[in-house]
Parts: structure tokens; sequence; C-alpha cells
């Protein structure tokens, strides 16, 4: 989840730096309680201030709709120091990718200090322009919301229905459920049930399966899908 704090040195003073991935606080994976709550991100935004720390989010898988918000940050009301999005930047049409900062922090880099062979590359960043409008015109980040709550509601059933489902848990459409490590079914078991049902979903940590559908997913796709998770799950009883 903290991928990093490092420092580093600019005109003689040193700096660091709390590099934060927001999907695994968006699924509350970590086995941490602190990480299981509302507010985490302020609490890390609020500790980096304290200590004079810039607070990078990494955005690349939460950002863009993905949690019915334009930003996971947004839940929380926290505006990173450093933001980096990519993937959904373009919806999936081109590689592309942005690091977003405020003119304190991107004057660091000087000409010369930073180069990329495809930065800047003309084409990727009009398509990453339209993507952005097409996310803002049709309410992709508010339609990720309702949907996410559809599928919340419903999945919860399973963990109802079978001991071994210990919990539904997400935001918008990046959800996961998790199974009992002590379960004889593996995730990854889970995930070739739910292959073969059709529909495609990552184990995490052996116990974690994750779901991401597509925001443009119609509610009548979404139901379809959660029909055949449930009758996946069906066939993953276990002795």
């Amino acid at each position: 989840m903290v991928r990093t704090c490092c420092p580093r040195r600019h005109h003689g003073c040193r700096r660091y730096c709390l590099l934060l991935r927001c999907a695994p606080v968006t699924l509350h994976v970590a086995s941490a309680p602190a990480y299981a709550y509302t507010g985490y991100l302020m609490a890390c935004k609020k500790l980096c201030e304290q200590h004079g720390v810039l607070f990078i989010a990494d955005e690349i898988q939460t950002g863009l709709g993905r949690t019915g918000k334009l930003l996971c940050c947004d839940h929380d009301g926290v505006r990173p120091d450093i933001l980096v999005l990519g993937k959904a930047l373009s919806g999936g049409v081109m590689p592309v990718s942005a690091v977003l900062a405020d003119d304190a922090i991107m004057s660091v880099i000087t000409p010369g200090t930073h180069g990329s062979t495809y930065g800047g590359n003309p084409l990727a960043c009009r398509v990453a322009i339209e993507a952005l409008s097409v996310i803002r015109d049709e309410r992709l980040s508010e339609r990720a919301e309702e949907l996410g709550k559809i599928f919340r509601a419903r999945c919860g059933e399973l963990e109802a229905r079978y001991p071994w489902v210990e919990a539904v848990r997400g935001r918008g459409l990046l959800n996961a459920i998790v199974i009992a490590k002590t379960h004889s079914v593996s995730a990854m078991q889970v995930c070739h049930q739910l292959m073969k049902a059709g529909v495609l979903a990552k184990p995490t940590h052996d116990y974690i399966i994750r779901f991401a559908p597509p925001l443009v997913i119609t509610e009548e796709q979404l139901n379809d899908a959660i029909d055949r998770i449930h009758a996946a799950f069906a066939l993953c009883t276990g002795p």
C-alpha cells in the first residue's frame, strides 16, 4: 500500500515523500485495521503535512471514475501534492500516463533533468483529452457509484449463504470478495470457475477476488454477471 518513503536532495535540502497506492485502500485488503476505514487517506495527508513530507497518490487503478468519484482521494476530500494517473486516462485506446502537481513542485524539474522517449506524444495526449470528456459527459463516475451499490448488495448475499465468504467490499466498480484463508478452494480456483461461467476476475493474496468491470457496463449486463458469479460460487463450496 505504501510503496516508498525515500529521501531526495534538491539544492542541498533533503525532501521525503510518501507514495501511496489507492487501490488497496479502496479494497481494504491490508490486514492492518487502520487501512479499513474511511478517512485513512486524510489521516495520511495530515501526517505528511505535519512532517513536511510530500504526499503522492498513485491513482493509476482507482482514478478517473473507477471508485464512484473522479478520484479515489475525493472520497476523503484529499488533494495530494502529486497525483499519478494512467490506464483509464486513454480509455484503453493508447498507452498514456500523467503526473500532476502544482508549480512549486513541478518547477523542481528543469529542462534537461528529465527525459522520456514517448513523453508528450501528441496523439496519446489528444486521446486522453477525449477520454476525459467521455467520463464527464457520460457521467461514468456517477454510474460507477450506483452500479457498485448493486454489485455489493447482490454479492453480499454470498456472504450470508456461504460461511467461507467473509466479506464483500469496495467502492464504485472496484470491488473484492474475501474468502476464508482456511477454505479448501483458493481464490485462483474460484476465478477458474468464474472464467468458465464467462466472468473474468483477478485473485489477490490467495483469498481475495477482485472485480473491476468496465465503467460503461449496463445494469442489465452487471446483473447477468452477478448471476454468473452466484452460479460459480455454488460450485466452490469444497468438501
